[in-house]
C-alpha cells in the first residue's frame, strides 16, 4: 500500500475554478489562493437551497490512540455519493498543525479518500489559523496596552482572563510571565499560552453567520473585570471593527477538492474535547447552497462531537442532518471490550462483543436526537471475515443498517455500497425534526445535567465552588440561555480518560466554567483539560522532511 502523500502526488488535480463552477458556483466569485485552493464569498449562500439540501453527519465511537477514521469515511462516502451520479459536497475541518507535528502527520483523510492538495492543507493552507492566531494575540496586546496607559489611574483590570494562543503544541508556554524588565516593558503579569484551535475567535469564526456577525460577537467578548467588578468586553476597548479586518479573508470559507475531484469546502477546527468540534455553519450552508448531498462531520466520538454538533451547530444554525452515520473499527470495539491495545490487531470473539456496549451506547445516543443512525464499519487488512459478519449481525438486530467502507482501499468504488444505503436511509427513513437534549430555558445546572446523565450515562453531577460561583455569575449576567459545551476527555464517556467501554455509576465532577461570551456558550470543564496539548517522546515532526522539493513524512 502507498502511503497518503505517495497516492495525492498521483491524483491529476484539476484547477480549483473548474471544480467550483462544476457545482454551480459563478466563476467569476472564485477567490484563488493559487490553482488549487480558494475561497467562496460568504454572500452566495442561498438559505431556501440549503433547506432542500440533504445534510449527512459522519460521527463515531469513542476514539482510541489506533484511530477511528471518520475524515477517510466523509470524504469516502462523497466519493461514492458522487459515483452514483449524485451531486454531493463535502465540508471538514482544517488541520491543525499542533497534532499535525505532534501525533498525527496530518489530519486531510488517508489512502484514496483525502482532501487534496494534502500538504497545502495539512500546513499554511489559506492562512485562516495564522488569522485567527493574530486576532486573538492583538486582543491581548491591545488589552496589555491599555493596562499599561492606564497604569497610574483607576481605568486598569482587576482580573485578566484573556491569555494568547499558538497553533503549535507547547507545554513550556502553558504558564508564563510577561511584562518583565520593569519600566517600558510593561507589567509584570501571569499568562499563559492555549493552542489556536481552543481559541474563542476560532469558536466564534465557526458559528458566526456573517461579517457582521462576527464582530458583534467579537465585542461580546469577556477578557476581565474592572475593580468594581464589571465585565470588561473586547467592545469597551473599541477595537472589535481592527480584530474584524484581521479576519475578513479567513471568514470566507476554502473550497479544495478530493482525489477524485469531488468539491470539498475545509474552513475552521474547533477541537470537540474543548469546544464544539465543528467546520464553520458558513463552510457547512455554503456545502449545502451548491450540494444536494452534503458530508461533514463533527470531532471525537459522538458523546463529544456529534453532541456539541447537535446541542450548539444545529441550534444556532437552524439545520438538521437527514441520517447520522457511527464509524466504528474492530480494533477500536476490542479496546473498548477490555482488550490490551498491543493486541487489538488480533481476533478476540468475546472483546469484540464487549465492546459492542459502546456502539450501542452512541446509538442510543444519536436516536435520542430524532436522529436514524447507520454503522459504517473501517475494515483493515487483519479484520477476519467472522469479526466484520458478527458485528453486521449485532447491528442488524438492532435494526441498523450496516455497511463496510473500503474508500480508503479504493475511494468512490469502496464506497458505492455506503453510498447507496446513504440514499435508501434518507428516502425512506430520513431523521425526525431535532430534538435537542435541553431547553434553551433550563438554568445551566440543569442543562450540564441533562447531557452528562443522558449522554454519557453518568449517576451524579458535582460542581466544585468555583463552578458553583461561576454559575451564580452567569446567572447575574442574565446569559444563562447559552447552550453548554462540556470539556472533557475524549477517550471515555467519564472524564477518566481510561475508563474505556461505557462507564456506569460515576460522578462527574464540574470544576470550572468558563464564560464564551463571543461564541455564545458556556464552557463546563470536566477532569484535568489541557487546552496547550504536549509533544509525545517521538513527535511527527521528526519523521517531517523536504527531500528534493517534495515534503515527506505528511499522512
Amino acid at each position: 500500500m502507498k502511503s497518503d502523500i505517495e497516492i495525492a502526488r498521483e491524483c491529476k488535480l484539476e484547477k480549483i475554478k473548474q471544480i467550483a463552477t462544476g457545482i454551480g458556483i459563478p466563476r467569476e466569485e472564485v477567490l484563488n489562493y493559487g490553482k488549487y485552493i480558494a475561497k467562496i464569498p460568504l454572500e452566495l449562500i442561498d438559505e431556501e437551497k440549503v433547506k432542500n439540501s440533504n445534510l449527512i453527519l459522519v460521527t463515531a465511537i469513542t476514539p482510541t490512540k489506533a484511530g477511528i477514521g471518520k475524515t477517510t469515511v466523509s470524504i469516502g462516502l462523497a466519493l461514492g455519493l458522487n459515483k452514483i451520479g449524485k451531486k454531493a459536497v463535502v465540508a471538514l475541518r482544517e488541520p491543525s498543525l499542533g497534532p499535525c507535528f505532534g501525533m498525527k502527520g496530518g489530519a486531510a483523510g488517508g489512502g484514496y479518500a483525502q482532501v487534496l492538495p494534502m500538504e497545502n492543507i495539512n500546513l499554511h493552507f489559506t492562512g485562516d489559523f495564522h488569522a485567527i492566531t493574530s486576532a486573538h494575540n492583538m486582543i491581548t496586546a491591545l488589552l496589555d496596552n491599555y493596562i499599561f496607559q492606564n497604569r497610574a489611574t483607576n481605568c486598569g483590570l482587576k482580573e485578566i482572563l484573556w491569555k494568547r494562543v499558538i497553533d503549535i503544541n507547547d507545554r513550556g508556554l502553558r504558564k508564563i510571565i510577561t511584562g518583565l524588565g520593569g519600566g517600558p516593558n510593561g507589567i509584570p503579569t501571569e499568562s499563559g499560552f492555549d493552542i489556536t484551535p481552543a481559541s474563542e475567535i476560532m469558536a466564534i469564526l465557526c458559528l458566526a453567520s456573517d461579517l457582521e456577525d462576527l464582530r458583534r460577537r467579537i465585542e461580546n467578548i469577556l477578557i476581565g473585570y474592572n475593580y468594581d467588578g464589571t465585565p470588561c468586553t473586547v467592545k469597551d476597548l473599541g477595537i472589535a471593527g481592527a480584530i474584524t479586518v484581521l479576519l475578513k479573508d479567513a471568514i470566507n470559507p476554502n473550497i479544495v477538492q478530493t482525489t477524485e475531484n469531488t468539491a470539498a469546502f475545509v474552513h475552521g477546527c474547533p477541537f470537540a474535547n474543548i469546544a464544539h468540534g465543528c467546520n464553520s455553519i458558513i463552510a457547512t450552508k455554503m456545502a449545502m447552497t451548491y450540494g444536494d448531498f452534503v458530508v461533514t462531520e463533527a470531532g471525537f466520538g459522538a458523546d463529544l462531537g456529534a453532541e456539541k454538533f447537535f446541542n450548539i451547530k444545529c441550534r444556532k444554525a437552524g439545520v438538521t442532518p437527514k441520517l447520522t452515520i457511527i464509524v466504528a473499527t474492530a480494533q477500536g470495539l476490542k479496546m473498548h471490550g477490555g482488550v490490551a491495545i498491543q493486541d487489538i490487531k488480533q481476533p478476540n470473539r468475546d472483546g469484540l462483543i464487549k465492546g459492542f456496549e459502546n456502539l450501542d451506547k452512541h446509538i442510543d445516543n444519536m436516536q435520542s436526537f430524532g436522529q436514524n443512525v447507520m454503522v459504517a464499519f473501517n475494515r483493515y487488512a487483519f479484520d477476519t471475515d467472522d469479526e466484520v459478519k458478527l458485528i453486521e449481525e449485532h447491528c442488524n438486530n438492532r435494526g441498523i443498517k450496516f455497511v463496510v467502507n473500503n474508500a480508503f482501499m479504493e475511494g468512490g468504488s469502496g464506497a458505492v455500497e455506503l453510498a447507496n444505503a446513504v440514499i435508501s436511509e434518507i428516502e425512506n427513513k430520513p431523521s425526525k425534526e431535532m430534538d435537542f437534549t435541553y431547553t434553551d430555558l433550563d438554568d445551566i445546572k440543569t442543562k450540564i445535567k441533562k447531557v452528562a446523565f443522558n449522554i454519557y450515562g453518568a449517576s451524579s453531577v458535582t460542581f466544585s465552588d468555583k463552578a458553583n460561583k461561576m454559575i451564580k455569575h452567569i446567572e447575574e449576567l442574565g446569559i444563562g440561555n447559552y447552550p453548554v459545551c462540556i470539556a472533557k476527555t475524549q477517550y471515555s464517556f467519564s472524564a477518566d480518560p481510561k475508563a474505556y467501554g461505557v462507564v456506569k455509576n460515576f460522578e462527574l465532577k464540574i470544576n470550572d466554567i468558563v464564560i464564551n461570551n463571543g461564541a455564545e456558550f458556556i464552557v463546563a470543564i470536566a477532569g484535568e483539560i489541557m487546552r496547550m496539548p504536549g509533544l509525545p517522546k517521538v513527535p511527527q515532526a521528526n519523521f517531517i522532511n523536504i527531500v528534493d522539493g517534495k515534503i515527506e513524512g505528511l499522512s
